[in-house]
């Protein structure tokens, strides 16, 4: 589930979408296969469908042609699937019109349109299908003519896909696993229609298992107060089927009765998602054994190969805003603490000022007598912010809630020594510019034995702004949130297999299109997956195989969390096109898995230096950062991260330099460890005298960065982004790619994010991405100026040194030297 929104914004009209759609275009369509096509007996009041089935009557003649002539149609088989199974839901919408318009009704922007997008949704799914199947005609006719040659589609391996150093690994070759993570719950492990090669094949103990109102997975209530096992809910785990590979994940919703009955304080300090206080001794002695027994239970089950998800979506927001309250607040998040919270914090800062009292009072302007009666209000107001109290409540927050997870963890690993873990960390919680939210990113990737999250990106603006976001002016759609937090954890953690358990690439809670584009599911999916992701769960495959909506969805939609009432309405789920796209691209990334791998395992030449200090104490930020890093994105390697503990555990000949940019504050320790990368020889750019000039307590630094035996740039303040890459640029001149992009789209802001490793016979392998809004122009040669040639990799066409890419285009290119 996600919680990433609340609230009932503007309308859309599906009226746009079918427009769209072109139903000229689908008329003409149908007129030109007639004399080619046999004769389908179906009624012909339906023009629509009529259409479709003869075209998916000709795909699979071209198909049987094909497989003649020894060619792979994996692709067509999975579109002819879609084809026919959306064709079977318009039906289903078509008679069940009331039960549609009650779905829309369950998401703000549809609400007022519900009955007018209820009746539109067949035919649009309909036009949807033929625009498919004209695709897929047309590719399968350039492929039977030789114009185009793909390479064959490697399927999963469902059964014996196992987790290698990092990645997952089927028949000895690296695999990109997909699927959805929520998945018509009522539906069985294993039915045909919901688990195949089309919609994934991954078994979990999550929301497929479960009814609505039932802690899912593994959750409290295993454990009775008497200490033994509620064995009736435990074979809900221990019964999963062992015949697909799977992940199991801790669901923190409730708890049990006796549990609050013997601590009252246990709920206090709740959030969202974990409905209870992680501080509270009880409660994490029961968590504890919960996760070393059904580690135990499970260790040796294929549900357990992607691991153990710790927690879905943690977050701890702990702020407010005068009188105005945080979001999350109306679910009861963190709107106090538990007496366990606020003791642990009297401890941490006992340490943290080394039993100082006195400085305390002075940092914080308070007159505690002793550390033992130290107060604070939670939420705790952001006119603190850059404050003391400020900083010193939201580190300790983050340093609990790692705490927790590290206990967690290890209590895991008593049952199962071996069990991967990740955790669903919203990226958000690094992109954005808030702190108060208790989620350190960095040290919770580094703790789990996996990279997880749930990265969410969006075609068009979120639709409860009332007005066009800034990336709309240059980009075609909104990358900051996946690039960033992906960078950034690779950088963390570069040799993990990348987990993302609930991909909102297709739809979010405030973002939905009835029809967005092909050309967005594929480069959206290309980039995260070239950024590090290894599997990933798209939200949310909601149909039974009749069309109906899954279980939950039907009846009364009284859910914790509102977001999950809207989810289908505006979602692939009446999209076949979208949800033919997701399966599509993950087969062609497939098709050329072990390229990709050798991609994404190029060097990081320029580090951005991350303070968690200056995040926390800084309004803005994360905002202020992006900027650098927009700038150096698109020059042809990707973007590191450099912190204190990645300077201090990583190789630092990993990269050739570390760029400082708008960072004031930054603890000893961190100063420190640049001071160390110095000693060793290393390069420090620094953008100006304010940057690493105050401690945490905005307290200006006895000490200042020296040279020692590295190069220390230090700049005057009044270089901006562009030039400050420059500089970047020529410091890391040595680690950069000889393979050279030249780009030119009309306007200041490049769009085409690429990279390049060369091979062992001379070649390169790049990978291009127009992010851009723009068609991109562009020209490869090398740095020495020889010319090159390029082969696409998907279609097996040779391109000039020059071409162009439309917005939203991907290239996979073999590069030659002429």
């Amino acid at each position: 589930m996600s919680c990433k929104s609340i609230g009932l914004p503007c309308v859309l009209s599906l009226a746009v979408s079918l427009a769209a759609c072109g139903e000229k275009s689908s008329t003409a369509a149908a007129s030109k296969t007639e004399a080619t096509s046999p004769t389908v007996n179906v009624s012909s009041s339906n023009l629509y469908e009529t259409t479709a089935l003869k075209k998916i009557k000709l795909l699979e003649n071209l198909m049987a042609s094909a497989q003649q002539q020894k060619l792979d149609v994996t692709r067509e088989e999975t579109l002819v699937w879609f084809a026919k199974e959306f064709l079977n839901f318009a039906n289903w919408d078509e008679q069940n019109q009331d039960a549609v318009a009650y779905m829309f009704n369950a998401y703000g922007p549809f609400k007022n349109d519900k009955d007018k997008l209820a009746a539109e949704l067949p035919d649009f799914q309909r036009k949807k299908v033929i625009e498919i199947l004209d695709a897929g005609i047309d590719e399968l006719n350039q492929v039977i003519s030789g114009e185009i040659v793909r390479p064959p589609v490697r399927k999963v391996d469902w059964q014996n896909t196992v987790a290698g150093d990092n990645m997952f690994v089927s028949n000895g070759k690296p695999i990109f696993l997909y699927d959805y993570f929520s998945k018509s719950v009522g539906q069985p492990l294993g039915q045909p229609d919901v688990y195949n090669d089309h919609l994934g094949a991954i078994y979990h103990g999550g929301e497929n298992l479960y009814p609505v109102d039932h802690d899912r997975a593994i959750n409290s209530f295993l454990l009775n107060e008497d200490g033994t096992w509620n064995e009736a809910l435990m074979k809900e785990v221990t019964d999963i089927s062992d015949d697909n590979i799977g992940f199991l994940i801790y669901w923190n919703m409730g708890l049990p009765e006796w549990i609050e009955k013997q601590e009252p304080e246990a709920r206090k300090g709740r959030s969202l998602f974990t409905g209870f206080d992680i501080d509270n001794p009880l409660v994490r002695d029961v968590w504890g054994k919960i996760a070393k027994h059904t580690g135990e239970l499970t260790k040796d089950k294929k549900v357990s190969r992607m691991g153990y998800i710790l927690s879905n979506e943690p977050h701890y927001y702990s702020e407010k805003n005068g009188d105005r309250k945080h979001w999350s607040h109306q679910f009861k998040e963190m709107n106090d603490i538990s007496s366990y919270t606020l003791n642990n914090f009297r401890t941490w800062l006992d340490n943290k000022y080394s039993g100082d009292i006195a400085t305390l009072n002075k940092n914080w302007q308070t007159s505690f007598f002793s550390f033992d009666k130290v107060e604070i209000d939670i939420p705790i107001d952001i006119s603190h912010r850059g404050k003391p109290m400020w900083y010193d409540w939201n580190r300790y927050h983050m340093d609990r809630t790692t705490n927790w997870f590290t206990y967690l963890q290890g209590e895991l690993r008593k049952g199962n020594p071996d069990a991967h873990t990740s955790i669903k960390i919203m990226p958000n919680m690094f992109s954005e510019n808030t702190r108060s939210h208790g989620i350190d990113v960095e040290a919770l990737t580094d703790l789990t034995s996996m990279i997880g999250n749930d990265a969410q990106t969006r075609e068009k603006r979120k639709l409860n702004f009332k007005k066009d976001e800034e990336w709309q002016s240059h980009y075609g759609w909104y990358w900051e949130e996946l690039s960033t937090s992906y960078d950034f954890m690779e950088s963390v953690s570069p040799n993990k297999i990348h987990f993302n358990s609930e991909s909102h690439f297709l739809s979010a809670s405030w973002w939905r299109d009835m029809d967005p584009s092909v050309e967005y599911v594929h480069s959206v999916y290309w980039l995260a997956t070239m950024q590090g992701m290894d599997a990933n769960l798209a939200w949310f495959w909601a149909r039974d195989p009749d069309g109906s909506p899954e279980d939950r969805l039907e009846g009364e939609m009284n859910f914790f969390d509102p977001a999950l009432a809207g989810s289908f309405a505006g979602s692939n789920n009446q999209q076949p096109h979208i949800s033919n796209a997701f399966t599509q691209v993950m087969y062609d990334m497939n098709s050329l898995s072990e390229e990709i791998v050798a991609l994404r395992e190029q060097r990081r030449p320029i580090r951005l230096f991350y303070s968690e200090t200056s995040a926390i104490n800084k309004p803005r930020h994360m905002t202020e950062h992006f900027k650098m890093y927009e700038k150096i994105f698109f020059d042809g390697f990707p973007v590191g991260y450099a912190t204190q503990n990645i300077i201090n555990k990583q190789d630092n000949s990993s990269w050739d330099a570390i760029l400082v940019y708008k960072t004031e504050f930054v603890t000893a320790d961190e100063l420190a460890a640049l001071q160390s990368y110095l000693d060793q020889g290393g390069t420090v750019i620094v953008d100006s005298a304010l940057s690493l000039s105050k401690n945490e307590y905005a307290q200006p630094h006895a000490k200042a960065l020296k040279a020692s035996k590295g190069k220390l740039i230090e700049l005057n303040g009044k270089a901006d982004e562009a030039e400050l890459r420059e500089v970047a640029l020529k410091a890391a001149e040595s680690g950069l790619p000889d393979l050279v992009l030249t780009e030119d789209n009309g306007t200041s802001y490049k769009g085409v994010n690429w990279r390049v490793v060369k091979q062992a016979d001379g070649s390169y392998l790049a990978n291009l991405n127009n992010l851009g809004k723009h068609t991109a122009k562009l020209k490869l040669t090398l740095k020495d100026g020889s010319q090159v040639s390029a082969k696409d990799m998907l279609t097996g066409k040779v391109l000039d040194s020059e071409f162009e890419l439309a917005p939203k285009g991907v290239l996979m290119l073999e590069v030659s030297v002429k």
